[in-house]
């Protein structure tokens, strides 16, 4: 009797030491609900409960990101994204097809070149978004080219088909361009896109910024996709560090001086001297007292008496 109802409160997940306890102070013979009782008097709890109680630790989440539980994530995913270096990658399929088709064929070839690009770079999260219909056979008003291709990302899970559908012969199409700002924006990624989503940055704030920020345009050359390697333009990051979670910071360059020797500036030279491995922070005048052997206490003393003067 004993054992079997220390089995039970052990199943509980209350304390063996608890029980055991209890047990000596009502006997063996006692009702299991005076033990539950003697046991909540205590204040002993299931360790379910315990670990419930405990507040879990804060943890940094991602500028850019809605979600407040560390342990969310998307469906399908694994721990492997989370170890990756380089940031998430939402490619508008729309987009990027019809680019390639010069506006003319919705040209899936051109995607494909896209994902391919990002995979060469170590990218492991690439998404696709692409509209439903676009898997209906092509119209003569909207060729597609290389259908099959759409067929394959899918399997391969990169590919995601937006949702549409027909009412009374109509057919309704879900606005793509609102789940691929999302998506990017909850994954801090970057969106592949020659559209500027004018629309959606006025619809919220937070993604304004972050289309400001996080937009990555492209071109295609004879079939080659190609970023530019100044996103956000001359002064901004390079196309490495727009595409990593840790930018590297460049190394600082000193242009050499075009004056070399014959420069006067001194110390207020903004130029690279290779003649001063250890650039002097001292003054024209200060320099030529030096090279005349003159003491720099007595030079200070005239420059005093020629100012009370």
């Amino acid at each position: 009797v004993y054992q079997s109802k220390l089995d039970f409160f052990c199943k509980l997940g209350y304390g063996k030491q608890d029980i055991c306890k209890v047990l000596e102070n009502l006997g063996q013979e006692a009702l299991e609900d005076d033990v539950l009782k003697e046991l909540i008097r205590m204040g002993s709890k299931p360790q379910a409960l315990e670990s419930q109680a405990q507040p879990s630790p804060l943890k940094l989440v991602a500028r850019g990101s809605c979600s407040t539980t560390p342990g969310s994530k998307w469906l399908g995913e694994d721990d492997s994204d989370s170890s990756d270096h380089f940031r998430p990658i939402v490619i508008d399929g729309s987009n990027v097809a019809m680019s390639h088709g010069n506006k003319e064929v919705f040209s899936c070839w051109g995607i494909q070149l896209a994902v391919d690009w990002f995979r060469e770079r170590g990218h492991t999260y690439i998404k696709v978004f692409v509209p439903l219909w676009r898997k209906e056979p092509p119209r003569q008003d909207s060729p597609i080219a290389d259908q099959h291709i759409l067929e394959e990302l899918e399997k391969q899970s990169i590919l995601v088909y937006t949702p549409s559908r027909k009412v009374k012969g109509k057919r309704v199409v879900c606005y793509d361009d609102r789940y691929i700002v999302k998506v990017a924006y909850e994954k801090d990624g970057v969106i592949v896109s020659n559209d500027r989503y004018r629309d959606l940055q006025n619809e919220n704030p937070e993604w304004k910024w972050f289309i400001e920020q996080r937009l990555l345009m492209y071109s295609f050359v004879s079939n080659r996709f190609m970023p530019p390697d100044d996103p956000l333009g001359r002064h901004g990051p390079t196309l490495n560090n727009f595409l990593s979670k840790k930018p590297v910071l460049p190394e600082h360059k000193w242009q050499p001086c075009p004056y070399g020797k014959k420069c006067t500036y001194g110390n207020k030279c903004k130029f690279y001297h290779p003649e001063r491995p250890h650039q002097a922070q001292l003054s024209v005048a200060d320099e030529l007292r030096a090279k005349i052997k003159v003491p720099l206490s007595l030079g200070k003393e005239e420059e005093k008496s020629n100012c009370s003067l």
